[in-house]
């Protein structure tokens, strides 16, 4: 009897059906918003990754502070798409499928486009890393470089040298 009674369709007000309505149209819009979000991100991350294999230092941050700000978008998008989501859950989950509801395609692509952010995320990371493991090197090469050291002490002081000349001969 449990199986007939979750085939059976009760009529849906029309508020009810307003309601959904607006649950599921705005629930697909923050969808939508937060897969913008993530290919801004990914635009962002191909261009730092351009800027760390140049060595540019200034781009660098710049693309830093640009992704910061797109990394709260997405954070703060979601805190509301979380709620949203369970709403639209309760709202579909007897009801017949809205027949413009493409928010299962849109959740595979926004997933898809999550896997991507973090995958460049870390290729940026290492490369940023090797980077840096690079100019450390470099600084402790310049360090112990006895020409560079000129403002410490002078390359010859170690050696005697004539502090007088015998000009007579």
């Amino acid at each position: 009897m449990t199986a007939e009674l979750a085939n059976v369709r009760v009529p849906v007000s029309e508020k009810e059906l307003e309601r959904r309505v607006a649950i599921l149209k705005r629930f697909r819009e923050l969808l939508i918003q937060q897969r913008d979000r993530f290919r801004n991100y990914l635009v962002v991350l191909e261009r730092q990754q351009t800027s760390i294999e140049s060595a540019n230092a200034e781009q660098i941050l710049a693309h830093v502070e640009v992704e910061e700000q797109i990394v709260a978008d997405i954070f703060s998008i979601q805190k509301v798409i979380e709620p949203l989501e369970a709403m639209y859950q309760a709202a579909f989950q007897t009801a017949e499928k809205y027949p413009q509801d493409d928010v299962p395609s849109l959740k595979a692509a926004l997933e898809d486009l999550k896997q991507e952010a973090i995958i460049r995320s870390s290729h940026n990371r290492n490369l940023l890393s090797a980077r840096m493991a690079e100019i450390r090197s470099e600084i402790n090469t310049l360090r112990n470089n006895p020409f560079t050291a000129g403002a410490r002490q002078h390359v010859f002081h170690n050696y005697n040298s004539a502090t007088m000349v015998d000009i007579r001969g």
